[in-house]
């Protein structure tokens, strides 16, 4: 279908996110609904500071965290937050406000040139990059459709003649490398294009949001700065961005901070479909997917809130953000009034000033609110959900959260297999994150720093296997994105055995790895024990290295070690050049144990060990002399010259310390031996051991995982016989 530039469709306003008749009730309502009041009144006296300030819009000029970009991004927020206050408390002195602020913007964009920051792939003007014009646009369309009545006919066509009609052009036909692609840049682009066409009622910047750019002119292999492919097979606009990202469980594949940051212009622009063009069905979509998505993103963070830094993402972002405040808010009021959404809102302690948030500032006040409690959850990656995964293993504020994705676009990490650990919502075996420091000027920027393609994202970075000191994929995009982890099974049915497995076949060429993480509960320890087991099977004999990033203060160790009255980096590229080595041991027993206090709680690490093993500490700040890299150890073990091979460990957690008593409890390990007892093709068997002689058997089997298949297996001249993919028993020596 061919659509004038300027077909118009009939319409009232507002009609976007506020609709007539919710403003109506809304006003009915004030006064009566506490959170709602309370956050109204935060948001008033925000916006009437910023008004009493004046109104500055200045020629752009900085990258993120620079005063310019701050201040248009203030600019963008505050708008939106005086639009909805016009509506609400018909006042109109907040019109008057967002009119001239638009009319500035108007004058200023006329004849503004490209951002003079060359660093991006898709320059903006008001901002280093179309990302943050797309920000501006996706909110300005709000407070434009809050205001839009009230102007007159004449302000209006000046407005989108001169300003956002050239905006949405501009961040679209004239930026496809940007718009016309799947990633959340272009989610943001696809909404800020889409709701500026419903609040213009332009036919046409509405169906080149949903459906992208029908002849964008790009070459298919081109790339962002992150080494991202530009195009997705040939697929664009925001449907396309409902379908490829989304897996059927609503994992994003690009990992929950990324997830958090597009979930705004996702949820937002829904709302305005749903109003606008209700036959869209928008929240049905993908079996509403959307809203799924929500219920998978509060389910990928810890015990505090925040999200599990998969990939490229900040340690620290959290549900409390102010898109999950909408997301929140959207999905309890779009997708069924799910009450435990409500114990997520009164933690956030706020809402968003539309009716959706007024339904949930009513559902608290009327009582309604259920608990949250986060389960061990399966999340499928993949258009399809058969592109791998996430897991998380929930019990007794232990959270294990194991890693079998898709690579995740240009966000994604080269780390297979790899996991964390997190205790009452405190890593203890971390995931690091992304080399970044947002919106920081000092730091690059606020960009993405070098380490991040140096460090962060290479393999040595996580706690996975890495092969000949070379990442997952040779650390090549191209490759990475082709190829995912399987999930081999996962079994939640008994708390007290909770198992997930997957395998990786493509990481490295001849090599096949097969990771099983378990939480096993014992009754003399005080927290379930966590069983890593992972086999690696090769055409040719390889130099194994297994990580285990540990955050705190080592307490002890059973082996020797030297360490070095020199420091220097364990390797020259991968990440390795950024590693210090601060001690090289070798095992004097066939276990071996890292003990360390993180937070006045005691931990430790008792792994398998061969004879010829290296175990090796490591500390991160090699080759960084702008100390962009945090300074955290990491204990690593190296095995030589093997084919295949298993390595097997336990984590505990257990005592404490008192800095006031000065007492220390529990402080040394339960476990007195782990030994594998049994390795071939088809099973693997591992024993724990503890201190008082009690024995736990763990039985894998390898080749099948199906639930019904009965297994026989004999050890120590002892027969096992079980049924499904595993078996686990409790035993005395």
């Amino acid at each position: 279908m061919v659509f004038s530039s300027y077909m118009v469709l009939a319409q009232e306003h507002p009609n976007l996110i506020l609709t007539k008749r919710g403003v109506e009730k809304i006003r009915a309502e004030l006064g009566k609904v506490p959170l709602f009041d309370a956050s109204l009144k935060i948001i008033q006296e925000e916006v009437d500071a910023e008004i009493a300030l004046g109104i500055d819009t200045p020629v752009p000029k900085d990258y993120s965290g620079g005063y310019t970009h701050e201040r248009h991004k203030r600019n963008f927020l505050i708008l939106q937050k005086a639009g909805v206050l016009f509506q609400i408390l018909q006042d109109e002195k907040y019109a008057v406000y967002v009119r001239d602020m638009l009319f500035q913007y108007e004058a200023l964009y006329k004849d503004l040139p490209v951002h003079p920051k060359e660093r991006s792939y898709a320059r903006g003007k008001l901002f280093w990059q179309c990302l943050n014009d797309s920000n501006w646009l996706v909110y300005v369309s709000q407070a434009y459709d809050c205001i839009y009545d009230w102007l007159s006919k004449k302000e209006r066509q000046q407005l989108e003649k001169n300003l956002f009609r050239p905006f949405a052009d501009f961040i679209s036909t004239e930026n496809p490398q940007f718009f016309n692609r799947v990633h959340n840049h272009s989610t943001w682009g696809n909404a800020a294009v889409g709701m500026i066409g419903l609040v213009m009622g332009d036919e046409e910047l509405i169906q080149r949001a949903l459906y992208g750019i029908e002849d964008d002119g790009l070459d298919a292999d081109a790339k962002d700065n992150d080494g991202g492919f530009i195009k997705t097979q040939g697929k664009a606009g925001f449907l396309a961005n409902l379908e490829e990202p989304f897996s059927p469980d609503g994992y994003y594949t690009e990992g929950p901070y990324y997830q958090r940051y597009a979930m705004y212009p996702f949820l937002i622009f829904a709302v305005g479909l749903h109003n606008v063009k209700p036959e869209l069905k928008i929240f049905q979509h993908k079996d509403s997917v959307l809203l799924k998505s929500v219920n998978a993103l509060i389910n990928l963070s810890n015990e505090d809130g925040d999200f599990f830094p998969l990939n490229d993402a900040q340690k620290g972002m959290s549900y409390y953000s102010r898109e999950l405040v909408t997301a929140v808010n959207i999905a309890y009021h779009y997708g069924g009034s799910d009450p435990r959404l409500l114990s997520i809102s009164e933690k956030q302690d706020r809402v968003i000033l539309d009716d959706s948030g007024l339904s949930v500032a009513l559902g608290i006040r009327e009582d309604k609110t259920e608990s949250f409690k986060k389960q061990s959850i399966h999340l499928s990656d993949g258009p399809d959900g058969k592109q791998g995964g996430i897991t998380v293993l929930r019990e007794d504020k232990l959270e294990l959260v194991f890693k079998y994705t898709a690579h995740g676009l240009s966000h994604g990490h080269y780390d297979k297999l790899s996991f964390m650990l997190y205790d009452e919502g405190m890593d203890v075996l971390q995931d690091y994150g992304m080399a970044r420091f947002v919106n920081i000027e000092q730091k690059g920027g606020g960009n993405y720093l070098r380490e991040n393609t140096t460090w962060a994202k290479q393999t040595i970075a996580h706690n996975t296997l890495v092969q000949n000191e070379t990442s997952h994929f040779n650390g090549e995009y191209e490759i990475g994105s082709q190829h995912h982890s399987e999930l081999y099974f996962y079994d939640v049915s008994d708390k007290n055995v909770q198992v997930v497995s997957a395998k990786e076949n493509n990481a490295y060429p001849g090599t096949k790895m097969h990771r099983t993480m378990a939480l096993l509960s014992f009754e003399d320890f005080e927290k379930p024990v966590v069983l890593d087991l992972l086999r690696v099977s090769a055409q040719t004999e390889n130099q194994y290295d297994l990580p285990f990033h540990f955050l705190g203060q080592v307490m002890k160790v059973n082996f020797d070690y030297s360490s070095p009255s020199d420091l220097g980096a364990l390797g020259t590229d991968n990440g390795y050049q950024h590693l210090y080595i601060e001690g090289k041991g070798k095992p004097k027993t066939k276990n071996t144990k890292l003990s360390w206090l993180r937070n006045n709680k005691f931990y430790t690490l008792t792994s398998v060990i061969h004879k010829n093993d290296e175990m090796l500490f490591t500390r991160l700040g090699a080759n960084d002399p702008e100390f962009n890299l945090r300074r955290d150890a990491s204990l690593l073990i190296r095995r030589k010259n093997s084919k295949n091979t298993v390595f097997v460990s336990t984590i505990e957690s257990h005592g404490s310390y008192s800095p006031v008593s000065e007492f220390s409890v529990d402080s040394n390990s339960g476990i007195a031996e782990l030994q594998v007892v049994h390795d071939s093709s088809d099973y693997t068997a591992v024993t724990i051991e503890n201190v008082e002689g009690k024995v736990g058997l763990f039985i894998l089997s390898n080749k099948n995982p199906l639930k019904d298949k009965k297994h026989t297996l004999t050890i120590n001249n002892k027969n096992y016989q079980w049924t499904g993919p595993y078996h686990f028993i409790k035993t005395k020596q």
